[in-house]
Formats: C-alpha cells, sequence, structure tokens
C-alpha cells in the first residue's frame, strides 16, 4: 500500500518511518512524504497518482489541507484515493467541512498509530 504523508512538521517523516518500521520492513507500506499542499499535487500529477491513501495535515501554510483534500476529489476520481484528514483541533466545524468535502476519515492528533493501523487493516 503507497500512502503519502502531507504534513508541513518535517518530524511528522521521522515519526511515522519508526511507527511503521515492522511493516515497511515486510513491504506492507511505502511512503511518501509531501511537506505542504502544493508539493502534494505536485507528487501525485508526476508519478500519476499512484498514491493509494493521502494522510494529510489540515492546518498547513500555503494550501490547507481542506484545500488539498477539495483538488484530489475534484481531480481523481479513477480510482479515488482515499483520503483521511489529520489535525490537532478535533473541532467540529473542521470535521464537518471536511466530510463535507469526501474526507474518509478524520484523524486527531497526537496520531494514535495502533488505531490508524487498524484504520489500515494492517496486523499490530
Amino acid at each position: 500500500m503507497k500512502i503519502l504523508v502531507v504534513d508541513d512538521e518535517k518530524d511528522m517523516e521521522t515519526l511515522f518511518q519508526q511507527r511503521f518500521r515492522k511493516e515497511i520492513r515486510e513491504h506492507q507500506v511505502e511512503f511518501a512524504f509531501a511537506f505542504s499542499g502544493e508539493d502534494a499535487l505536485r507528487y501525485l500529477e508526476q508519478l500519476n497518482h499512484e498514491a493509494v491513501l493521502i494522510l494529510s495535515d489540515i492546518n498547513m501554510p500555503g494550501m490547507s489541507g481542506l484545500e488539498l483534500l477539495r483538488h484530489i476529489k475534484e481531480k481523481y476520481e479513477n480510482p479515488p484515493p482515499v483520503v483521511m484528514m489529520i489535525t490537532a483541533y478535533g473541532d467540529t466545524e473542521n470535521y464537518n467541512q471536511a466530510m463535507k468535502l469526501g474526507a474518509d476519515e478524520f484523524l486527531t492528533k497526537p496520531v494514535d498509530f495502533n488505531l490508524l493501523k487498524e484504520k489500515l487493516k494492517l496486523k499490530n
């Protein structure tokens, strides 16, 4: 499973690589990282949208995760990627807007990696 993680906090890359070390080693998952919404769109375009799952932070400078979500859902229909939104703010407004734009899941920071692995149907 190819996963694109979009977050302006660069330490998220290290965190995901540490928490998914076993799954990466066993080739269950492959991660790519983008540090802005703009970078994520370039990545998807250059690689012909090969990410199966996109995990995106909502609050980022420049293009927000919600704007990125809108672009992804408008542009990539076949097959539509699964998009999970991640935010430090579990407020109702962000949740409602993300769901209205087509988010498949809404997670809050700090990320519960065991819950995420369950949602990804990966063995713990």
